[in-house]
C-alpha cells in the first residue's frame, strides 16, 4: 500500500513538473506561473478531498461523478504534455551525451534548450482530449445513436427471416441528470420497428431508489408483439458499496429485479423462452451476469437445460467475457449471444466501418458491436448510460436495431 501511494506521488510530481515547463517555456510573466501553480495545487486539493469523503455505504454520488469528471479534465491533458515533453529529454539528453563526447563540449552548454515550439505541439495536443472531456460531459453522454446490424443465419427458422430485435443495456439509472434527453431518448426507442426488446442488464448504478424517478418515463417503452425480456448486469447485484446488514442488501436486491418489472420487461434468472413465430421457434436464454472478473452467477447450462441442440437459439448475458470463456464453443451452439457492460470505457475513436479504438479493447477481446468466430456471433452494446466519468468521448451512447436474416451472407 505505502509502494502504490510512493508510486502515485512520483506521477503526480512528474505530470505536475512537466505541465509546469510546458507553460515556463511559453510564458514569461511571473504572476501567471505562480497563478497555474497556485490553482493546480487547489484542484488536485479539492479532488483529493472529495474522493476521501466518499462514503462506502451510499456509493456513487453526483459530488463523485464531478469529482472524477475534474481529474479527467486536469489530468489527461497533462499526461499529453507530460509525454510530449518527457520525449523531448530523452532527445535532449541524449544530443548532451553526443555533445560531450564528439565535440568535447563544456556541461554547462552541452543541454540544449527546452523548445519552445515542442511546448505548443505538447499544449496543443493537450487541449484535444480537454476540449473533448468539455464536450464528453454536455453533450456527449445524450447523444444517442441507433445502430443497425443485420446477420445472417443459413438455419435461421424461416417465419424469423427479417425479425427485428431492439437492445438496449447499461441504463444506470442513478447517473441520470435530464428528463428531456431520456425522453428523447425514448422516443427514439419507441421509433424502431422491431418485433421485440431486450435489455441487457444494469438498471442502476447500486440502489433500487435510483431508478424510482424514472419509472414512468421508461414505462413509455412500447409493447412489442413477441415480449420484453431482461437480464441482471453486475451493478443490478449491489456488491460496490458497505451494506449495514445482509438483510438491507437483499431487499435492495429484490428490489432492483422488481424494478425489470415495473417497466414492463420479464426478468430472465437463468431461464430460456421459446418465441413462436408461425409454425417455427426460437430459445430466448436469459442468465444471470457472469464475468471473468466480476460475479459469476450465470448458469448457462442451468438455463439451456430441455433447450434442444438444432434450437436457433439467442443468448442474452450482459458480460461479452462470458462469450469468450463459455458460450462460443459451447456445444449447444447459441447462434447469438447479446451483451453490454463495456460502454466502450465511454472514452475513444469511433469511425463506423473503418476503425475503432478504445482502452476498452486491453481489456475486453469484444467490447462494442459484432463479433464472430466458428459462424457464432456476440454483439457487445456500448451503453445506454454512463457511470463514473460523467460522459462520452467518442463512443456514444447506442440503441441497436438486430435483424435477422436467413442465409449464408457475411454479417
Amino acid at each position: 500500500m505505502i509502494l502504490k501511494f510512493i508510486i502515485l506521488c512520483v506521477l503526480f510530481l512528474l505530470l505536475e513538473f512537466y505541465s509546469y515547463q510546458a507553460f515556463r517555456t511559453l510564458i514569461k510573466l511571473r504572476w501567471v506561473l505562480i497563478s497555474y501553480q497556485i490553482i493546480s495545487f487547489l484542484l488536485l486539493a479539492f479532488i483529493l478531498y472529495s474522493f476521501s469523503q466518499v462514503d462506502r455505504s451510499v456509493g456513487q454520488t453526483k459530488q463523485f461523478m464531478f469529482t472524477t469528471g475534474l481529474m479527467l479534465l486536469v489530468y489527461v491533458p497533462k499526461i499529453v504534455i507530460t509525454v510530449v515533453l518527457f520525449s523531448e529529454d530523452i532527445f535532449r539528453i541524449g544530443a548532451s551525451i553526443f555533445n560531450y563526447f564528439i565535440y568535447n563540449t563544456p556541461r554547462k552548454e552541452m543541454m540544449p534548450d527546452r523548445r519552445k515550439f515542442v511546448s505548443q505541439i505538447a499544449l496543443g495536443l493537450a487541449a484535444v482530449p480537454f476540449l473533448s472531456l468539455i464536450y464528453g460531459i454536455f453533450e456527449g453522454k445524450y447523444n444517442f445513436k441507433v445502430i443497425k446490424q443485420t446477420i445472417f443465419f443459413p438455419d435461421l427458422p424461416d417465419a424469423f427471416d427479417g425479425f427485428k430485435i431492439t437492445q438496449i443495456s447499461d441504463v444506470h439509472s442513478g447517473s441520470f441528470d435530464n428528463p428531456e434527453k431520456i425522453n428523447y431518448a425514448i422516443d427514439l426507442i419507441n421509433e424502431q420497428e422491431s418485433d421485440m426488446i431486450l435489455f441487457t442488464g444494469d438498471i442502476v448504478n447500486t440502489h433500487a431508489k435510483e431508478m424510482h424517478p424514472w419509472l414512468e418515463t421508461f414505462n413509455r417503452i412500447k409493447d412489442y408483439k413477441y415480449g420484453k425480456f431482461s437480464v441482471l448486469g453486475n451493478h443490478d447485484y449491489g456488491e460496490y458499496v458497505a451494506w449495514s446488514s445482509e438483510k438491507e442488501k437483499k431487499e435492495n436486491f429484490e428490489g432492483i429485479k422488481n424494478l425489470y418489472g415495473q417497466i414492463g420487461f420479464e426478468l430472465m434468472l437463468n431461464e430460456h423462452r421459446y418465441i413462436q413465430k408461425g409454425d417455427d421457434k426460437i430459445a430466448l436464454i436469459g442468465v444471470e451476469n457472469w464475468g471473468a472478473n466480476f460475479k459469476k452467477a450465470g448458469d448457462l447450462n442451468k438455463a439451456s437445460e430441455h433447450v434442444n441442440q438444432e434450437d436457433f437459439k439467442i443468448l442474452m448475458s450482459h458480460d461479452p467475457s462470458h462469450w469468450e470463456h463459455e458460450v462460443k464453443k459451447h456445444p449447444k451452439n447459441f447462434h447469438l449471444t447479446l451483451s453490454g457492460h463495456t460502454h466502450g470505457m465511454q472514452f475513444g475513436i469511433e469511425i463506423p466501418g473503418y476503425f475503432k479504438w478504445s482502452l476498452a479493447q486491453y481489456i475486453y477481446k469484444q467490447w462494442a458491436g459484432l463479433y464472430e468466430e466458428s459462424k457464432r456471433y456476440v454483439y457487445v452494446n456500448r451503453g445506454f448510460g454512463f457511470h463514473a466519468y460523467p460522459g462520452r468521448v467518442g463512443i456514444m451512447p447506442e440503441i441497436t436495431v438486430i435483424e435477422l436474416k436467413k442465409g449464408n451472407n457475411v454479417a
